[in-house]
């Protein structure tokens, strides 16, 4: 997705929201791959207490690859990703074969 800003320090201090709504942070720094002229992926500065917060426990720059990117204008949009297993939640174990 080709990126429509005259300069990379119009990306920063954008706020991110997930493609639900979800409110993420605000973009601190651009990743860029030099050699093939393409941005690789954006820092966010994650808020605690927000989705992406929440989702990567509580750390605050957090790399999110350009290709979570679903479009940028005034405000930056991501794709909504589901947590796959809660801390929580105690993971079920399958029983396992014995061979005799």
């Amino acid at each position: 997705m080709p990126i429509n800003v005259k300069s990379f320090s119009e990306l920063t201090k954008k706020d991110v929201f997930t493609a639900k709504g979800a409110y993420c942070g605000k973009i601190t720094d651009v990743e860029v791959d030099l050699e093939k002229f393409r941005v690789k992926s954006l820092v966010v500065d994650a808020v605690h207490g927000s989705y992406l917060s929440n989702l990567v426990g509580n750390k605050k720059g957090v790399v999110v690859p350009f290709s979570m990117v679903q479009s940028v204008g005034d405000i930056v949009l991501i794709k909504h990703v589901q947590p796959t297993v809660e801390e929580d939640q105690p993971v079920e174990e399958k029983p396992t074969a014995k061979y005799v």
